[in-house]
């Protein structure tokens, strides 16, 4: 009999599969997008709707026909600069220098005079950046049950003499969304995965339930075998149970269908299921986005975006409530 040809099921990609350390996610990623100020913004996941489109994909078997695609409502408030961040390059990472805070009960900084004066008397010396220090607004959203604001640090353009004369204008104001995206851009979009909590590896892992004389014993749903004798332990590979779910994952290049200021354009009767009435600027994006509803999510410009960058002509949206799905 001729050997099955059976690949492991499961990626190991995103391993070891634990639990977010927040839900304010941290963006790593040293790729600026160039010719772009702010590299990112925020906002709360409020659900899904449809829409009707026409389709400008090119070589698309469907390109010039109207079509309907799924998309995602995300509600973006206005984001308050509350600081900046002054960082140099060391050969052992980057290491702030000096951070300014807007308001006195905000920290101990310095001011934008202090980092001005770095920037001048090292700037042929040091590798310096500047990065943005921005809160949300949750409790101008309906949805959100949330007091507390969420600070994140949000790249700026990279060249420190612009960033500088930026940090000068927004020191202490808000920034909406129209401000750093346009529709038609492509961004990556990063969140907190649904926690599903502990799960066995059929569902963890994807694999392949036993046959009906296994199940008779109880163990169908198990792995067949561990591992060998040698080594004398359990290789993490191994498909095994455990935490399934709520782990930071970034999706690339969504395209903003829509950029709104009226939520009544876009809310069903009664609100969005789960969440409410969206009642600030919100973000439409062509898709899916991870994490369940009033998520933060965390939009930022694409690093590897597609050449076509055209506005698509929205045809229809649908209202139609979800409350009794």
């Amino acid at each position: 009999m001729s050997k099955r040809h059976r690949p492991r099921r499961g990626s190991l990609a995103f391993s070891p599969r634990k639990r977010a350390r927040s839900e304010i996610c941290r963006i790593k990623r040293e790729e600026i997008a160039a010719g772009r100020e702010i590299q990112g913004f925020a906002g709360y996941k409020a659900g899904m709707t449809h829409i009707t489109l026409t389709d400008d994909v090119p070589h698309s078997l469907t390109k010039g026909m109207e079509i309907a695609v799924p998309a995602t409502v995300i509600e973006t408030p206005a984001i308050r600069v509350e600081g900046f961040r002054l960082y140099k390059n060391t050969y052992h990472g980057k290491q702030a220098v000096t951070e300014v805070w807007a308001g006195e009960e905000a920290g101990n900084g310095g001011d934008l005079g202090e980092i001005e004066e770095i920037i001048k008397s090292n700037a042929s010396e040091l590798d310096l950046s500047l990065h943005l220090m921005a809160s949300t607004l949750p409790e101008v959203v309906s949805g959100v049950p949330k007091k507390k604001h969420e600070i994140m640090e949000i790249k700026m353009s990279g060249v420190v003499e612009k960033d500088l004369e930026y940090a000068k204008e927004a020191f202490g104001k808000e920034i909406r969304a129209k401000d750093v995206f346009k529709e038609g851009d492509f961004v990556d979009v990063t969140a907190v995965t649904k926690g599903k909590g502990t799960q066995g590896p059929v569902k963890r892992w994807g694999i392949t339930i036993q046959n009906a004389k296994a199940q008779r014993s109880g163990k169908g749903r198990h792995v067949g075998a561990i591992g060998g004798w040698r080594p004398r332990r359990v290789r993490w590979r191994v498909p095994q149970l455990g935490q399934t779910g709520y782990q930071q994952r970034t999706e690339y290049n969504k395209s903003i269908l829509k950029i709104g200021e009226n939520g009544e354009e876009i809310t069903p009767k009664g609100g969005f299921l789960k969440y409410g009435i969206v009642k600030n600027d919100y973000i439409l994006l062509k898709g899916s986005v991870p994490g369940p509803k009033k998520r933060l999510v965390r939009i930022s410009h694409a690093i590897r975006p597609h050449p076509r960058s055209a506005i698509p002509e929205i045809v229809y949206i649908s209202k139609k409530s979800q409350q009794g799905r």
